[in-house]
């Protein structure tokens, strides 16, 4: 399992932990773009129909054979700082949360109209890598 990564902005961080989430959930490499809030605002305006930025995208491959891509995660820089210092962990940690949540949509989970199975799995995650409180959780709180 591989990660293609693109990184578009002056920000560095560490793919190990992110490469060991991918090999326990899928054999299949995924592309990862972290780009700013200006752009991932243009591709949730063009992808859907949203005006504004987000956090993190994902966009699943078409293409369902075992050796192509699983799909493409575009992560916002802007937002993993921003929700790293008001949730009092690291820019890291939040790194990893976001491409959690994004790779746990390429894998068909969606938290927007399952019963809570993205959740759980994103939960269970979250313990076995020791990581702060997950993006779901924190959203359904606010």
């Amino acid at each position: 399992m591989t990660i293609d990564f693109h990184n578009e902005t002056e920000s560095h961080y560490s793919l190990g932990l992110l490469e060991r989430l991918s090999s326990d959930l899928t054999p299949r490499s995924v592309e990862l773009v972290l780009t700013c809030n200006d752009a991932i605002a243009q591709l949730n305006r063009s992808f859907r129909g949203i005006d504004a930025p987000t956090d993190v995208l994902s966009f699943p491959s078409a293409d369902k054979g075992r050796r192509r891509p699983l799909g493409s995660i575009v992560i916002s820089d802007d937002y993993v700082r921003k929700a790293a210092l008001e949730h009092g962990h690291s820019p890291q940690e939040e790194f990893a949360l976001l491409y959690i949540h994004g790779l746990l949509h390429l894998l068909g989970y969606d938290h927007e109209c399952d019963n809570g199975e993205m959740r759980q799995k994103e939960e269970a995650l979250i313990r076995k890598y020791a990581l702060p409180q997950s993006l779901i959780v924190r959203t359904m709180e606010a």
